[in-house]
């Protein structure tokens, strides 16, 4: 089985109808599919808010008591956690073990 084929029920592995034609936009049409696109984004995290707030308050928490942020995923989502941990140490001048990405599938890092 292909990765489509065991995880082509979740929606970030579904085809997007919307950009489905890419290559015969006009750039503007383009900017605008984007534009688009991302408003669907703000409405969803719109939607998700009190969620979203309640994760920061318990990894608040937890930070504050000793704890240590942990950033695990594979693919495109592992590697931008591993970037976002990379940057907190110069952004935020904390520990460099207090915000840990870890991929999947890495070996010897």
């Amino acid at each position: 089985m292909t990765n489509l084929e065991t995880r082509g029920h979740l929606l970030t592995e579904q085809a997007n109808a919307s950009s489905e034609n890419l290559d015969r936009l006009t750039s503007l049409e383009l900017v605008d599919l984007f534009n688009r696109e991302d408003a669907r984004t703000l409405l969803a995290i719109a939607h998700a808010r009190e969620s979203l707030a309640q994760a920061i308050d318990l990894t608040t928490q937890a930070l504050k008591k000793g704890g240590r942020l942990f950033y695990v995923g594979a693919g495109t989502s592992g590697r931008l956690g591993v970037l976002d941990a990379a940057e907190c140490p110069p952004t935020f001048c904390s520990p460099p073990e207090l915000v840990q990405g870890i991929i999947a599938g890495a070996q010897g890092l």
